[in-house]
């Protein structure tokens, strides 16, 4: 395979860079063969695209870097832009009609016409979490391939700066996504978390619709009544079958803020008709402001614990005050849609009296029991265990799905492996119906494992959760809370975690 011959800028979004970048790029196309007119039409259309890029990519108030590759390619040259500007779909572009008479004819698509009339070929292609590319390739005379008869991909414009707050109270409506929606699901993410979001599915358009098609999500929408889009909620399955799911993807553009789309959205996705029945809704509700964990509060899911450092601090919060300086913690909050039918229970002694309030907090009243014997009842078969791993976040869970005789060294196999991989934050999620769960609690502390809270409802049964900090300096006075609740949680937190400086 031979040497990739390749130059790559990276400049401001700043426009006055633009000649900068057609000296640099006309330099290379002159010594992969290229002259007189294409020489033209490649920087003509390099100007319309960083042009494109410049103005309409990233919201007003930001201001960042992108990418322009110029690869050497047989038979001519591809010219790359990457940038992690706002999403877009490119199958919702009206052509331009460069025939129609002067009085009908908009100039919106012209520059991408243009684009498309002097290069062989023009993709646009959305990357998730990676961004966006614009893939332009042109060749020389007599270099064109096969490759010039494919599909051409047109562009849609990118929107501009984000319209001011509307602080009037509007009418608008919250239903059902609709699939051409999906795209503007994509960019209230992107406006809300740029491209930090950990589920980097909810930047592919075409993976949202699937997954409401399927089952697997259902997405809440709000929308004005002109049809401009607001904001998002949907309710995640973390399984197929589950009898839980993630209130979670809440988004509201920043100029509609204030006009209580979340709280309505929320309320519509409880009451929807759903292809999975459910028994309880949860969320997790970040510690670097109080305003998503209030809002819960205002809708009846009740604090039931807190999952320290669980993602990274360079997550963005836009439109939000504040500013991030440690790994961000999460509220976990739980509501049950039905009454739950009591259980029978084993927590362990000493952490009985927190786990016996939050319970009480989320309005289950279970049944809670010492083991009558004196030992934990082990499988012969060893332990089973499930992990899942967030790499984006550093983050990790592990379900004991079987207690073996094998536990502990299983345990702390995982962890090491775990830290190994550089896993900043790790679960452990114990079944308090096993009464075994009674006994291994305190083994699993002396591995630095403290409390963190419940989780009803798991796959296994309904978990108590601890978790695991590997080597993450931790500022508990940074960490907000909403409620009372929240608040005892976190001391009780802090006076079980070994690692907390008193």
């Amino acid at each position: 395979m031979g040497r990739r011959d390749f130059l790559k800028l990276t400049i401001p979004s700043d426009i006055s860079y633009l000649g900068i970048v057609q000296g640099c790029v006309r330099e290379a196309a002159t010594k992969y063969g290229f002259t007189g007119v294409d020489l033209r039409q490649i920087e003509l259309v390099l100007e319309e695209a960083v042009t494109n890029v410049v103005e309409h990519a990233y919201e007003s108030a930001e201001s960042d870097t992108f990418d322009i590759i110029c690869e050497h390619i047989p038979g001519g040259l591809r010219i790359i832009i990457k940038e992690k500007g706002i999403p877009f779909d490119p199958r919702r572009v009206a052509a331009y009609n460069p025939d129609a008479c002067m009085d009908e004819r908009s100039e919106r698509g012209m520059g991408i016409f243009l684009m498309k009339e002097l290069m062989d070929e023009v993709e646009f292609l959305n990357l998730g979490a990676e961004g966006k590319e614009t893939r332009l390739v042109k060749y020389l005379e007599g270099g064109k391939t096969a490759a010039e008869d494919a599909e051409l991909f047109s562009v849609q414009e990118f929107p501009g700066s984000a319209p001011a707050v509307i602080k009037e109270k509007i009418p608008y409506t919250v239903r059902l996504m609709e699939p051409d929606e999906a795209i503007e699901i994509s960019r209230c993410a992107y406006k809300s978390h740029g491209y930090t979001f950990f589920e980097d599915h909810i930047y592919y358009p075409e993976v949202i619709i699937e997954m409401n098609r399927n089952g697997r999500m259902i997405s809440a929408v709000a929308v004005t009544e002109d049809n401009r889009f607001m904001g998002h909620a949907a309710l995640l399955y973390p399984y197929p079958g589950a009898r839980t799911a993630e209130l979670t993807f809440i988004f509201v553009n920043e100029e509609y803020r204030g006009q209580g789309c979340m709280k309505r959205l929320c309320d519509f996705l409880y009451n929807v008709p759903k292809q999975h029945r459910l028994c309880g809704i949860y969320t997790y509700a970040v510690t670097n402001h109080v305003f998503t964990q209030r809002v819960m509060v205002g809708m009846g899911i009740n604090d039931c614990g807190i999952q320290l450092a669980t993602s990274p601090a360079t997550w963005k919060f836009k439109g939000i005050p504040g500013e991030n300086l440690q790994r961000i913690s999460v509220v976990l909050s739980f509501k049950y849609l039905e009454d739950p039918e009591p259980l029978i229970l084993y927590p362990p002694a000493h952490h009985r009296g927190m786990i016996e309030k939050l319970y009480a907090n989320i309005h289950a009243r279970h049944h809670f029991a010492v083991p009558e014997t004196r030992e934990p009842a082990l499988a012969k078969e060893g332990s089973i265990l499930e992990t899942d791993i967030v790499e984006s976040e550093g983050n990790a869970g592990i379900t004991v799905v079987r207690y073996g005789r094998d536990i502990m060294r299983e345990i702390k196999r995982t962890v090491r492996e775990l830290c190994l991989d550089q896993m900043a934050a790790i679960e452990l999620f114990l079944n308090l119906e096993d009464p075994a769960t009674f006994f291994l609690v305190s083994e699993f502390e002396k591995m630095d494992f403290f409390f963190s809270g419940i989780m009803p409802r798991e796959s296994t049964g309904d978990c108590l959760v601890l978790q695991y900090l590997n080597n993450v300096p931790f500022d508990y006075d940074r960490v907000m809370v909403h409620t009372d609740m929240a608040g005892e949680i976190l001391a009780y937190i802090r006076a079980h975690d070994p690692n907390a400086s008193l």
